[in-house]
């Protein structure tokens, strides 16, 4: 048996190639919608793809399954466990008719790739269909499971968030019963072997949990030792507390996600190739009806830049940004050196933003800006001089999680974690300048550059809450105290 693990640092999330070598044959776990990686790495094995798996309907990013079925005729293994809202509805819309190759599966159905026995355990409660996989070596000899395949159920230290269905796709009433039914998916967890080995779909950094370990992959016994939500599995009530509490903010594009996923992914003709755009092409640009995305650092983004241009945070946030500030019906262009740009737009695509119709050097970009004065820049303010431009009128906006604003604000401010700002725009504060607040600074720029490109004015507040925490720490230090 073969496996490898192919990781996207952009979304932290894990794919598994699991192959056969006395067949020839492998399969995909949770595959992302650029395929042609997963279908190299076999070839590279002397392996063919000849299914695929999902452990349940993704929130953070478009399956490559169907993509998948329709360009190599890979079979379909997918759960029929869940209620009718959440099954499958594109398995039957084979292009030019017909239906995919497929097998749905409940509760201990089994099936093989080659000599590997895999077999599905239905461990509801991150979604109400959620399988995970038991893995045997059938061709080396064994008899009995060597790991599980846990999708968003057990991550290394963490377990996946109950809440998504309320929260992001807006199904009122399901945070509680999800997180009991994880309880309950938690609790059999315990039974199994401490030696199985568990491979997770998330790392740290992805929004389906809310402390995710840095660790590839676990084992049963680590996890029943170490990770805190399963620790505290056996006490329904605590765990239902501990569980819900402190989750981050979804992006806003995990709705579309999870609707795309269940509905049907969009096939994709091969990865976009955007036309390489001029100086003067750059200036002409309406950012408004055209995204935008500078992908240069913040620093240097600031010191001018197309007006209404988007500058999305980097890493893990990078896709949290964009598609929280991006809509799938806009028009993209990149401002990105070459060497990157193949690994972006494949980012992108990845939550079905195909429509990169052009990109620049920040090379280009900089002839683009010495013909329109040195483009825009946004404006930073120290915290220093926060109250007086309250005083005149300026607003508060923290752009936070709801949880770290729970433990403190600026007096005033408004909350709107800056991946909800699209669905939660009416509720931005009138005022002008908008001062926006993050913890260091880093995500409130984001979210200062998504607001200008709506037309509002805004400032950035320099070093975020943290620096305004020690401004007055520091004002209080040097206040003269009163002696008896």
């Amino acid at each position: 048996m073969l496996l490898r693990t192919v990781y996207d640092e952009s979304l932290a999330q894990a794919a598994y190639l699991i192959g056969c070598q006395a067949t020839g044959e492998a399969i995909i776990f949770d595959p992302e919608r650029d395929v042609d990686r997963y279908i190299d790495l076999a070839a590279e094995h002397g392996l063919t793809i000849v299914a695929s798996a999902e452990t349940h309907i993704h929130a953070d990013f478009l399956s490559g399954a169907r993509q998948l079925a329709e360009g190599i005729n890979a079979k379909v293994f997918v759960s029929d466990e869940g209620d009718a809202n959440w099954k499958y509805g594109w398995l039957h819309d084979r292009q030019g008719g017909g239906s995919y190759k497929h097998q749905l599966l409940k509760d201990g159905d089994t099936f093989q790739v080659g000599n590997i026995l895999f077999r599905a355990v239905h461990t509801p409660g991150h979604t109400p269909e959620h399988l995970s996989y038991e893995v045997t070596d059938l061709g080396g000899g064994a008899s009995d499971p060597m790991g599980i395949v846990t999708g968003d159920f057990v991550f290394v230290g963490d377990l996946g968030r109950p809440d998504l269905l309320e929260t992001a796709a807006g199904i009122k009433g399901t945070r509680e019963a999800g997180a009991r039914t994880l309880g309950e998916s938690a609790r059999s967890f315990l039974d199994l072997p401490e030696h199985w080995q568990v491979w997770p779909a998330h790392g740290s950094g992805s929004a389906c949990g809310k402390a995710l370990g840095a660790v590839p992959q676990s084992t049963v016994g680590y996890e029943k030792r170490h990770n805190a939500a399963l620790k505290i599995a056996p006490n329904e009530t605590a765990f239902v507390d501990f569980i819900l509490s402190g989750q981050p903010d979804p992006p806003s594009y995990f709705a579309r996600m999870k609707k795309d996923n269940r509905d049907g992914v969009s096939l994709l003709g091969g990865v976009p190739v955007p036309e390489h755009f001029s100086a003067e092409q750059l200036t002409a640009i309406d950012t408004k009806a055209v995204a935008v995305i500078d992908t240069r650092v913040w620093d240097i983004f600031n010191r001018g830049h197309l007006a209404g241009s988007l500058n999305p945070l980097g890493g893990v946030g990078f896709l949290a940004s964009v598609g929280s500030f991006v809509t799938v019906d806009e028009d993209i262009v990149l401002i990105i050196e070459r060497d990157r740009l193949d690994e972006v737009i494949r980012q992108l695509i990845r939550i079905g933003l195909d429509r990169v119709i052009g990109w620049a050097s920040p090379a280009t970009l900089s002839v683009a800006l010495e013909t329109i004065d040195g483009g825009d820049t946004i404006d930073e303010v120290a915290p220093g001089d926060v109250p007086a431009m309250r005083d005149a009128g300026a607003a508060m906006l923290d752009v936070r999680t709801t949880s770290e604003c729970a433990e403190g604000m600026i007096a005033g401010a408004i909350s709107i974690p800056y991946t909800r700002l699209i669905p939660r725009f009416a509720e931005v504060p009138e005022g002008e300048p908008i001062i926006v607040n993050c913890k260091g600074g880093g995500r409130s720029a984001a979210a200062c550059t998504m607001l200008a490109r709506a037309g509002r004015t805004v400032v950035n507040l320099e070093g975020g809450y943290h620096a305004w925490l020690a401004a007055l720490d520091a004002q209080s230090a040097s206040t003269p105290q009163a002696t008896s």
